[in-house]
């Protein structure tokens, strides 16, 4: 009976050491200390708030730089939004150019088209009133 209880004993407090020293491992390796630069001792409380103002710190630069990348490729995206908007209007300005001067040869094409259509029509009057009188002036004369 005695060597369990020194046995249980002697576990308990392996198993203490060892759960501490692996907690101190692992603090430390989180940043967390006993004692600061000076040896003197820190708490838990005041490292944490230390690590936890460094961390947002670094959360909030890490969001600027962000907000900044993004800022700049709206930027980016307006100039070649803005770059296509002009090269639309240049090519619209540009066939509506080209649509005006093509109405407007159609347009003198049509006129020359119905002012040679008046002529021919009224030569072709002149000529059927000619050949008219020909004729009748020969039926006359028999």
């Amino acid at each position: 009976m005695l060597i369990r209880t020194n046995m249980e004993d002697m576990r308990e407090k392996t198993h203490a050491r060892h759960y501490e020293l692996y907690r101190r491992r692992r603090l430390q390796q989180m940043g967390f200390t006993d004692v600061d630069a000076d040896n003197k001792p820190v708490s838990f409380q005041q490292t944490f708030e230390q690590k936890r103002s460094a961390h947002l710190a670094e959360l909030q630069q890490k969001e600027d730089e962000m907000r900044q990348m993004f800022v700049q490729r709206v930027k980016e995206k307006e100039a070649e939004l803005k770059e296509a908007e002009k090269e639309l209007h240049a090519k619209f300005d540009k066939l509506k150019k080209d649509h005006t001067e093509e109405k407007k040869r159609l347009e003198e094409l049509r006129k020359k088209i119905e002012d040679d259509t008046i002529e021919f029509n009224r030569r072709k009057q002149q000529t059927q009133q000619s050949h008219h009188t020909l004729t009748l002036g020969k039926s006359k004369k028999k």
